[in-house]
């Protein structure tokens, strides 16, 4: 196997790199804001883009879109960077680290970055930040998918939110074998006691959590498909709940009883069952589901399939169906004399200027949803 190369650079000593890294809905946009309030940590807010992620204020390599998106771009081998990588040109690489130190905050020296696609870029970014460190966190595969279908316009049938989830998190367990410094945690554990996961973090990354304030100003991290995006305090750490996942878990439960695809449910259940256990996880206990019910429905395969090309079938429709507004729009922005549409730009500024003034909590980086610029 071809050995990773590793890019150095003038400064490597003065920095940490720590990387959070985790499929979306898993928790990582708060355990990664959580980790940059550790003492002398920085990690990138106000930047205007979704969730301040580290992919859209670069340009070195594609984001997690340019291969299919949530919940499919770990199928696509060419998102899957490691330290072999073309792109790691010593030009890219400095790049790269001008264009996210320019967001972090030059007085703090760990620098903190979080974006999905770290999961399956581990060994890529090891090679061109010396000094770095790999927070990964795992979350319940039938949270995660469960999540993921909310956002309709990227809607994927479960049975394959499932293969993708075990895709990636397979692909992370074999690049850690090459990487120095890697913590892993599971969000069930780290909701049930957030502290002490605080504490271990702050050893391996070298810094310590900080008395918390008594009293904290309050920011916005843009959120889709929140146009009033997300309020987050500066200094003190986010709480966490078990709500979120129980609320998921109730679901999965109704539709493995209730749903009328319950045969799709259950069949799916079925197959992913033991392979989910080799990480630690079912898809039936603990999460109010009787294991015997699976044993007397045994679906055929045959039967299953079907099932299986029938719920692609459906999420490709509502797909459809929700992307088309957006597609109309960008179809009729094509034809718009550029006169025309910088008018129909500025008075959606005006509108959302003047929104601000009457409810001056709605932050102006997300009021901004007119036409979108050039």
């Amino acid at each position: 196997m071809k050995q990773d190369t590793v890019m150095q650079n003038g400064d490597e000593n003065k920095y940490k790199y720590v990387f959070v890294c985790g499929l979306q809905r898993s928790g990582t946009s708060m355990l990664g804001r959580n980790i940059a309030r550790l003492e002398n940590c920085t990690g990138f807010k106000n930047t205007g883009v979704l969730q301040d992620e580290g992919q859209y204020l670069q340009d070195v390599y594609p984001p997690d879109a340019a291969y299919g998106g949530t919940g499919r771009y770990g199928f696509d081998p060419r998102a899957h960077l490691t330290g072999t990588s073309d792109l790691l040109t010593p030009e890219n690489v400095a790049r790269l680290r001008a264009s996210w130190h320019a967001y972090w905050d030059s007085s703090k020296t760990i620098c903190v970055e979080k974006t999905p696609g770290n999961l399956i870029m581990t060994r890529f970014l090891q090679a061109a930040f010396p000094n770095s460190y790999f927070v990964i966190l795992q979350r319940h595969p039938v949270a995660v998918s469960l999540a993921t279908q909310r956002w309709k316009v990227s809607l994927t049938a479960i049975h394959r939110l499932f293969e993708h989830w075990l895709q990636c998190y397979g692909i992370v367990e074999e690049d850690k074998k090459y990487l120095e410094r890697v913590y892993h945690l599971k969000y069930e554990d780290y909701i049930k006691n957030p502290g002490k996961y605080h504490q271990e973090i702050a050893a391996f990354i070298g810094t310590r959590v900080p008395e918390p304030p008594k009293e904290d100003r309050f920011r916005y991290v843009t959120q889709w498909p929140n146009p009033m995006g997300l309020r987050v305090p500066e200094r003190t750490m986010e709480e966490v709940t078990a709500t979120h996942n129980e609320k998921y878990f109730d679901r999965w439960h109704r539709l493995l009883t209730k749903s009328p695809s319950k045969v799709y449910y259950r069949y799916v259940a079925q197959k992913y069952e033991s392979r989910f256990a080799k990480y630690g996880y079912s898809l039936v206990t603990g999460l109010g589901v009787d294991r015997q019910l699976l044993r007397e429905g045994k679906i055929s395969m045959a039967l299953g399939r079907f099932c299986c090309l029938a719920a692609d079938a459906r999420a490709l429709m509502q797909r459809f169906n929700a992307r088309t507004p957006s597609y109309i729009k960008g179809k009729v922005k094509a034809i718009l004399p550029e006169f025309l549409i910088v008018k129909i730009r500025r008075a959606g500024q005006r509108a959302s200027l003047n929104q601000n003034k009457a409810d001056p909590a709605t932050p102006k980086s997300n009021a901004e949803v007119s036409w979108p610029a050039k």
